[in-house]
């Protein structure tokens, strides 16, 4: 049961009590929305749970009727995992294929404990420098884009880029999975970078 000061802050927020009567109202509709869409129902909570965070944050906006607003708002969370599911599944795809460019094909073993060395490289980098390489690899975000979303010019991102990944080769060097060429770890330079 809610305390005294919850009911009186819920009191003296409006949109808060807007936000929950909405929430209450309509979240049997936008999972049936989100299911219809998705594969999974996991895929379908995790949509309206976005949708809903997007409602909380613009709460003070929500209009009436708000059920259209909130299914616009699914759409585009909904198209969001599109795009990440379909560039997960071209990353997976190039990698396959430059993974089969080999000779022969390619020895589980070794796939594995590449995988391996990444990820335990990976894990070795400091979490600012996760995050921008997460930026540009896995969500495919441009120097300008993943600049605005760390707050810092595109021109620092590409220097941050460039630092990470050359501490990435780094790592990777030194458990023997790749080879430097004249003592160089071999990265692309930041100018090259889009």
């Amino acid at each position: 049961m809610p305390s005294l000061d919850d009911r009186r802050s819920a009191a003296a927020d409006p949109s808060r009590e807007r936000f929950e009567r909405c929430f209450h109202a309509h979240y049997a509709d936008l999972l049936a929305f989100a299911i219809r869409r998705l594969a999974g129902r996991d895929a379908a909570e995790d949509a309206v749970a976005e949708t809903f965070a997007v409602a909380w944050r613009r709460r003070d906006r929500i209009p009436d009727p708000a059920l259209p607003w909130l299914y616009a708002v699914a759409l585009r969370v909904i198209a969001n995992q599109y795009r990440s599911n379909r560039r997960r599944r071209s990353l997976d795809t190039r990698l396959a294929h430059e993974a089969g460019a080999g000779e022969g094909g390619p020895d589980p073993a070794e796939s594995l404990s590449r995988r391996d060395a990444f990820a335990s490289a990976f894990a070795r980098l400091g979490e600012d420098e996760r995050e921008v390489l997460r930026l540009t690899a896995w969500d495919g975000l441009g120097p300008r884009d993943a600049a605005r979303v760390l707050g810092c010019s595109p021109g620092a991102y590409r220097v941050r880029l460039h630092r990470a990944r050359r501490k990435l080769a780094k790592q990777l060097q030194a458990a023997g999975h790749i080879e430097s060429e004249s003592g160089r770890a071999t990265t692309t330079p930041a100018e090259e970078i889009n």
